[in-house]
């Protein structure tokens, strides 16, 4: 039984990736899936609605589960409808994150009254919005590098509830009891009123009655226009750019000229009617014909926009972290019991968390046209991925778990690190920075990726070396010698990459910006990467440090990377920086004193290692 072990391992864990690939059915009967999958046009591309729904909660909620008032859990496809199509009862949901106590008492908020004592209900922030819309403005005029945490929180509450209100006016008037029915009676009394106020502009008799009528709708619309951010009217036949896609209010604002209501917003006018009514049927019927619609028109999109919500549904990269922490766990306790059977097994189960982060990473690609790196979410996966790409061979090499312990652990930092990441939105949109070439992407910006992985993972293996040496008699000689000459080729292999990157990063600035070199903080940091590695080598070459030493230096490398990768984004300055966000920054210093604590571990006295009783290499 116990060698058929890291086969059954294997089965189980090919087995729950392929749970997540079973489309999610709605109890009701609603064909949410397909209704994720209509696209719209948000912030210039073309995405699907499950996509909207996904990343607008993440970003207001801080995750994507949602429960009701009564404590039914609902999807994110389920929630968008609610806020398109039934505003009034998602106005109770407790969504909208405050971790601030100031913050909560400016609104007048009752912590016990919130799930989880930090997230409240749109209802319940109603009554106060002036007042937060009043501190918004005041906090707009301070420089955001100055601004306190009650400023900071201020203007992402403000941003939340704006996104949450952008999407309550995208397909109609949020406080109209039946849009249908509006719309249906507009359309009727259009030609009337066209008619009537043409007479009144020319000063013939006219309906005033007519003219009033046809202004309070122009109001009306006018708002969703002005405050809606969804484009879900396609371009016209016979617009050949694909992209002039118009919100509900632009396409209903143009009733006026062309005498009729347009039928995509009289189609989600009747899907909102449906979905209020609880009509399944009619909801499913209307999300049918749009899908195939579009699907004549837009092929491409509709087939990219298919796939995008099978991939969020599916979310490779979280059942990859899970896959991680087990492979994480197994090579761990393989140290300590059947050393064989649980090593094969974390293998087994580190290389099937691969092929899973690396099919996602294939599906952003091709989702994006695009290199696989494109901004600091995709830069997140990037490191990770290389770094297990190298734990796989390191562990196919070595078969001595230390791989597994390390893929495991980078791969599962590196995916919740973009989870963070990801609450800023979308992140298949582009990186901000002015340099858009998919040449230097796939050249410079890869190449410097992989150099961050080995150095980071020549770091971790050294906190494998210090920590096993420190703490436990496992670091035999032979494991030693295993760990040192890992890191070394290793720092060799970070070196050539980050060189090698740098170099091809000042070309292509020498082309995009006229200069070589600008001493950027990112091209500084880039280039302290390749010289503390250097510095490593030199001293290892040199006889100036030995084992002990130099997984000392490749802890520090730790520190050096994520400056580079992180840390100079923050500065604010600079053509690279991108991505600021004050809670990195906190986690950054965590991290960093972390690997302060690691190199002093390691400069403990040899004799005092738990290994040094076992004739470990430790020097």
């Amino acid at each position: 039984m116990k060698r058929f072990l890291p086969l059954i391992v294997l089965a189980l864990g090919a087995l729950y990736l392929a749970s997540t690939l079973r489309e999610p059915t709605d109890k009701a009967g609603y064909n949410l899936t397909d209704f994720g999958r209509v696209p719209v046009l948000v912030g210039g591309r073309i995405k699907p609605l499950d996509t909207v729904a996904r990343t607008s909660i993440l970003s207001i909620r801080g995750s994507q589960y949602i429960a009701t008032p009564d404590g039914k859990s609902i999807t994110p496809d389920a929630w968008l409808a609610d806020v398109l199509f039934n505003p009034a009862k998602a106005d109770t949901y407790k969504i909208f994150l405050i971790e601030n106590h100031e913050v909560v008492d400016l609104l007048k908020l009752n912590l016990e009254d919130g799930d989880g004592k930090k997230r409240f209900s749109y209802e319940q922030l109603r009554p106060q919005l002036p007042e937060l819309e009043r501190q918004a403005r005041m906090v707009d005029s301070v420089e955001e590098p100055l601004r306190t945490p009650f400023q900071k929180q201020v203007m992402s509450v403000q941003q939340r509830v704006i996104t949450y209100m952008q999407l309550k006016a995208s397909v109609q008037v949020p406080d109209a009891p039946d849009f249908l029915a509006e719309l249906v009676a507009f359309d009727k009394a259009l030609p009337a009123g066209i008619e009537a106020v043409r007479a009144k502009q020319a000063n013939q008799p006219h309906s005033e009655e007519a003219v009033t009528v046809m202004r309070q709708m122009a109001d009306r619309f006018s708002y969703i226009e002005s405050v809606g951010n969804l484009r879900t009217v396609p371009p016209d036949a016979g617009d050949t750019n694909a992209h002039n896609w118009r919100t509900a209010g632009g396409a209903l604002i143009d009733s006026f000229g062309v005498g009729r209501v347009n039928k995509t917003v009289l189609a989600y006018a009747l899907l909102g009617h449906a979905w209020r009514a609880g009509d399944v049927k009619t909801f499913n019927q209307v999300v049918d014909e749009l899908h195939d619609q579009l699907a004549k028109r837009y092929p491409d999109a509709m087939k990219k926009s298919d796939v995008e919500s099978r991939f969020n549904s599916a979310a490779p990269f979280y059942s990859s972290m899970t896959l991680y922490v087990i492979a994480f766990l197994l090579a761990v306790f393989s140290w300590l019991k059947w050393p064989d059977t649980l090593q094969k097994s974390a293998f087994w189960l580190l290389a099937l968390a691969f092929v899973a982060t690396t099919a996602g990473i294939l599906t952003r690609m091709w989702l994006e046209s695009r290199p696989p790196v494109t901004n600091l979410y995709s830069s997140a996966l990037g490191v990770g991925w290389g770094a297990v790409f190298l734990c796989v061979i390191l562990e196919r090499v070595y078969k001595n778990a230390v791989g597994a312990v390390a893929g495991g652990m980078i791969g599962f930092a590196t995916l919740l690190i973009a989870h963070h990441l990801s609450i800023g939105g979308d992140t298949l949109e582009m990186m901000r920075a002015v340099l858009d070439s998919n040449f230097w992407l796939a050249t410079h910006v890869v190449v410097i990726t992989i150099g961050y992985s080995a150095t980071f993972l020549a770091g971790f293996l050294a906190i494998v070396y210090v920590v096993r040496g420190v703490f436990t008699k496992s670091l035999d000689k032979a494991t030693a010698d295993a760990l040192y000459r890992m890191v070394y080729g290793i720092v060799c292999f970070a070196t050539l990459f980050s060189l090698i990157g740098t170099v091809l990063g000042g070309i292509w600035a020498d082309q995009s910006w006229g200069r070589f070199w600008g001493w950027d903080p990112k091209e500084n940091g880039a280039l302290i990467i390749v010289i503390w590695n250097a510095i490593i080598l030199h001293a290892r070459w040199g006889g100036m440090v030995k084992a002990r030493g130099m997984m000392a230096m490749a802890v520090f490398g730790n520190i050096v990377t994520s400056w580079s990768w992180f840390g100079t984004n923050m500065l604010g300055v600079g053509l690279h920086s991108y991505g600021f966000m004050e809670a990195a920054f906190y986690w950054l210093i965590g991290f960093v004193i972390s690997q302060l604590l690691i190199i002093a571990i390691a400069a403990i006295p040899q004799d005092k290692w738990k290994s040094s009783s076992s004739e470990a290499a430790v020097t």
